[in-house]
């Protein structure tokens, strides 16, 4: 999932390996931060496949190392375009899907609607092997785990619920996800936005 995330931020623009990893930050969330340990080898490997390019910027008698940039490659491109399209099972756990999420405005409408019913699958799954532990556990469960499985259960509810939504909107078509005017009223070009 590193690769796609990275990938699909060098496809906005070229950077750095500091910005790369402030920007994977931003756009994935502080819980799914990602050290330079992590980062660093995985650009080197995409640079050995010829999916990004490294330009150590100008040469200069600086004493100190120059950033090195780092920028998709034409094959790179490619490889994103197949990633958002990709529908496999590893698109439907925690961090797969929160990758692929934020790069849905650049998946294919079809690719979009599989994973998000994929994701709904897992959860659905997920929500009633915690109905079943819960039920076997028959009253020996301590408060506070007891608790801990309740809390799994309704967020597992929340989260199919949003996933149905998002499923229904997508498949409803664009003009049911357009929130530019959002009571259809149509406006003559020039004509104020009241609000």
């Amino acid at each position: 999932m590193l690769e796609l995330a990275i990938l699909g931020l060098l496809l906005e623009a070229p950077m750095h390996g500091y910005e790369l990893r402030k920007r994977l930050t931003g756009l994935l969330g502080a819980f799914r931060a990602f050290s330079y340990g992590s980062l660093y080898p995985a650009l080197r490997r995409l640079q050995a496949d010829g999916l990004i390019a490294e330009d150590a910027g100008p040469d200069t008698l600086v004493k100190r190392r120059a950033r090195r940039v780092y920028e998709l490659t034409p094959q790179g491109k490619k490889r994103f375009a197949e990633l958002v399209a990709d529908t496999g099972p590893q698109n439907y756990t925690d961090d797969g899907f929160g990758v692929h999420l934020a790069f849905f405005s650049r998946t294919p409408a079809e690719a979009r609607v599989r994973i998000l019913e994929g994701r709904r699958r897992q959860v659905e799954e997920r929500r009633e092997g915690l109905r079943d532990a819960v039920g076997r556990a028959n009253g020996t469960l301590d408060r506070y785990t007891s608790q801990l499985h309740q809390l799994g259960l309704e967020s597992s509810d929340r989260e199919v619920r949003w996933l149905n939504e998002v499923i229904a909107a997508e498949q409803a078509g664009p003009s049911a996800t357009s929130t530019t005017n959002p009571n259809n009223v149509s406006k003559t070009e020039g004509e104020p936005d009241h609000g």
